[in-house]
């Protein structure tokens, strides 16, 4: 596997050698509102050398990890289910060769593929969302595969008891409904998710980062903006909580749709978001 162009800042090293990989799933196919999220993996690969390699959250540097910077992988424009096939063969060649899959999307419904490829591999799989939505409907305008249900085909992967949603704040009454039984989902914070932690430590963990899940107010450049969000600090507080776990094989991080935000800042704030997960999680 080789590198195709520029590099996310501190992702430099060879394939061979990394310990995780970057790669980038430029799809929208399916989104509902404002489209646009095909365009984030190359944004922020150019915005990222705006920010440091290094983290002043965690004292530590991008630049002491292993890690390679795939590029993005070409989609099929339209073709949700050869789309995701892509994907999914990608990730599996990834831990195939025992390195963890980083994901930018991309639309949600994308992390589908690394959720799917990984189950294979770790039958005790658990999920750990944030996002503004629910995204648990059977279907969306009677389509099975969407963004606004990828949660619900995600648990179809791993089961009851596997999903852990948190600062929850839209949807329909009846995923809500359908959440009490099936997954842990607790609306508007995160308080609960110390306890999801301690209780997942050493179980291997997917994590997935629908961008929306902040405030329009600071991250305006998303498809389908929805008010009462957490802010940074917020972010940054939870990513230092996911920093106890001590399996996460695998993240992503999706719905930046950087044409909605002219300043950048969103996509900055996309680019801080990875860089503090992945020096939370790789280790």
């Amino acid at each position: 596997m080789e590198a195709q162009n520029s590099s996310f800042i501190g992702f430099e090293n060879d394939y061979e050698e990394s310990k995780a990989v970057l790669f980038g799933a430029p799809f929208d196919g399916t989104t509902s509102f404002k489209p646009g999220a095909r365009f984030a993996p190359p944004a922020m690969r150019q915005d990222s050398w705006a920010i440091e390699s290094y983290s002043p959250y965690f004292d530590s540097d991008l630049e002491d990890l292993k890690l390679f910077d795939y590029g993005d992988l070409e989609l099929p424009f339209g073709d949700k289910k050869n789309a995701l096939r892509m994907i999914q063969e990608h990730v599996q060649e990834i831990i195939d060769a025992n390195k963890i899959p980083i994901m930018i999307g991309g639309e949600h419904l994308v992390s589908l593929a690394p959720v799917k490829a990984l189950s294979k591999k770790y039958e005790d799989l658990h999920i750990i969302h944030f996002d503004a939505h629910t995204d648990l409907r059977e279907d969306y305008l009677g389509e099975a595969l969407s963004h606004a249900t990828v949660i619900r085909r995600i648990y179809d992967q791993v089961g009851d008891g596997k999903v852990n949603q948190f600062c929850i704040r839209s949807g329909l009454k009846e995923e809500f409904e359908w959440a009490k039984k099936h997954t842990h989902l607790e609306k508007f914070t995160y308080n609960t998710l110390p306890s999801c932690v301690k209780r997942l430590k050493d179980k291997p963990v997917y994590i997935t980062i629908d961008l929306d899940v902040l405030d329009p107010s600071v991250m305006p450049g998303t498809g389908t903006p929805e008010p009462g969000g957490i802010d940074f600090h917020d972010m940054m507080n939870i990513i230092k909580e996911l920093s106890k776990l001590n399996n996460v094989v695998g993240m992503d991080v999706v719905e930046l749709s950087p044409k909605y935000d002219a300043s950048g800042i969103s996509t900055a704030v996309a680019c801080k978001t990875l860089r503090e997960l992945v020096l939370a999680t790789v280790k």
